[in-house]
């Protein structure tokens, strides 16, 4: 049985317990990160923690925890869960919501303390870097019905799942995402990029797409390779016509995409600049 933190205890996971009156519960009041690790190592912890606090600022949450305190419960996951998930690839999720009221109210409720949980779970083993092994991913294209806030990680993911049920109810891997004019903002769970005449495109930062850490660790690596990279406005067109499409997440780290609503990606494989890309951020994801 798998151990959670919860409000400064260490317990098993089905027997955390949270107030119904908990505002991450009624209204999804909360922030929330998922940090991979790998053989015990964090990925891009110190990025996490940066948008986790960013999050809570922005939602005017004050958690009393600092990073320092962070890595210690997900360092005693780590510890705690080793035997439970023996692959030795496993996220660990923290989570932050406002709290519980004595009642149901949309205001930002005073004096009350913000509920801090976390768990672990295991990931599936990082993309292989070899062309004819990794398995490549098949998708399905929506236009984005999402709030308009999507840079913060909030837990209010409802127009998430729905846009990931899309692809999943028809045996795809995703649903990437495209605004009212036609240009890509990323998919349900993930940050999009393509290579477009042999140069490296991602759509840039803004309020219509989260900042992937997996994006940001990629942007700093992909240059450092001497691969070039751009962040600009990505049609949905360009996209159709695109040479590779990769997704990034903390659980795909950099996947190829091979199909998109049935039309293959060029020649349906994973292309040669994917299998740079993810060598190039294997060379750096431990210390980013």
């Amino acid at each position: 049985m798998t151990t959670a933190y919860l409000n400064g205890e260490y317990l098993p996971l089905t027997e955390a317990r949270i107030s119904p009156m908990d505002r991450g519960f009624l209204f999804g009041d909360g922030i929330y990160e998922v940090i991979p690790c790998h053989q015990g190592k964090p990925i891009g912890f110190d990025a996490h923690m940066s948008r986790m606090r960013e999050g809570l600022a922005a939602l005017d949450i004050h958690s009393g925890m600092t990073p320092s305190d962070w890595l210690e419960v997900v360092t005693a996951l780590l510890e705690k869960n080793t035997s439970f998930i023996p692959s030795g690839y496993i996220g660990v999720y923290l989570h932050v919501s406002r709290g519980a009221d004595t009642r149901r109210f949309h205001a930002y409720p005073k004096d009350i303390s913000p509920t801090l949980f976390a768990f672990a779970f295991e990931l599936a083993p990082p993309p292989t870097p070899d062309i004819n092994k990794v398995r490549p991913l098949k998708v399905s294209l929506a236009q984005d019905k999402r709030w308009q806030r999507c840079n913060i990680k909030s837990t209010s993911l409802l127009g998430n799942v729905m846009h990931y049920q899309h692809s999943h109810q028809t045996g795809l891997d995703e649903t990437i995402l495209y605004n009212a004019s036609n240009e890509i903002t990323e998919a349900s769970s993930c940050n999009v990029f393509a290579v477009i005449d042999g140069k490296v495109v991602t759509p840039p930062l803004d309020h219509q797409l989260l900042p992937g850490i997996t994006r940001q660790i990629a942007l700093k690596a992909l240059p450092e390779a001497g691969i070039e990279c751009h962040e600009r406005v990505l049609t949905l067109e360009e996209l159709k016509g695109a040479d590779e499409v990769w997704l990034t997440s903390a659980s795909k780290e950099i996947s190829p995409v091979v199909e998109i609503e049935g039309q293959m990606v060029a020649d349906g494989r994973p292309g040669k600049r994917w299998l740079q890309a993810l060598q190039a951020f294997n060379q750096v994801k431990f210390s980013a």
